[in-house]
This record gives C-alpha cells, structure tokens and sequence, in this order.
C-alpha cells in the first residue's frame, strides 16, 4: 500500500499511534534515526496497544534508506505550497513527516518538487498539527483516492 516514514520522531505515544494506524491500514512504517526514544519503550507500546505484531515496522540511518519503495515521495510540511488533497496518490508512494518539534530540514524540503512538498490546511495562527494526527489525515486521503485498498 503505502510507506510511512517519520524522521526522527522524539514523542513515544505519537510513534504508537501510527504504529496502530498501520496495523490497521496496512501500511508500512519506517522510522529513521536517532529516535527520541527506546523502541521498547512503555509510552510507545501503549498507544500503540497490541498492534506492534500486526505492523510493519523498520528502522533506517538516513532518509534516503527509508525512501526506497520506487513510488513518489511526498514530504508533508507546514512550509509545503501544494495541499495534500492535490497529490494524486498511488500505492507505493512515500509519505515522509518530520520530528514534532522542528519538522523535516530544509535541505531536505528543496530537494524535492514543490508539488511534492505537500502541507495540510491550517489557521494563519497555527504552528502544527500533532504528528499522529498528521499522518492519518494525509494517509486516509491516500488510502480514500485508492479505494482503500479494497
């Protein structure tokens, strides 16, 4: 279906969520290091409840390791000038989301196409979104162009 990839997240119960978001999508989770915390950790495992077994998860050094599905890439940022509705998701795509407290590099962001840097629709006064959150909102928007995936 799709890949999730989280660069560096540092807060355990959002890494658990989508964990569970998931499991129950079938989607794939990729995490690049370092982690802000301990896969094993308590917070982690209980967001994400009894799904770990039934996700994909996997651990990268870069993002480029973690951005190997041969889809498009889709990074989602507050500085994207594209909404993720305008992306025309197909299954094999990335969809790679920042830390929660400093986002994706900028480097990183003028890598990429602008109509690839994708952003979420926020008041003026907004700062984020909460990651979880984030991420099942653009995935949900994927999975919906597809049928999801029935």
């Amino acid at each position: 279906m799709f890949d999730i990839v989280l660069y560096q997240p540092e807060i355990p119960p959002n890494t658990g969520n989508i964990i569970r978001l998931c499991a129950n999508t079938g989607c794939r989770l990729h995490l690049v290091e370092p982690l802000g915390f301990d896969l094993n950790d308590k917070k982690l495992r209980r967001a994400g409840l009894d799904y770990h077994e039934w996700a994909r998860v996997s651990t990268h050094a870069d993002l480029a390791s973690a951005c190997h599905s041969g889809g498009t890439v889709y990074a989602i940022s507050t500085r994207g000038s594209t909404l993720y509705t305008s992306a025309d998701f197909h299954p094999g795509d990335t969809l790679v989301f920042g830390p929660e407290t400093r986002g994706l590099p900028t480097s990183y962001l003028e890598s990429l196409p602008s109509e690839q840097v994708l952003r979420i629709p926020m008041r003026n006064h907004s700062r984020s979104l909460n990651l979880s959150n984030a991420v099942a909102v653009v995935m949900y928007e994927a999975l919906r162009q597809n049928g999801f995936g029935e």
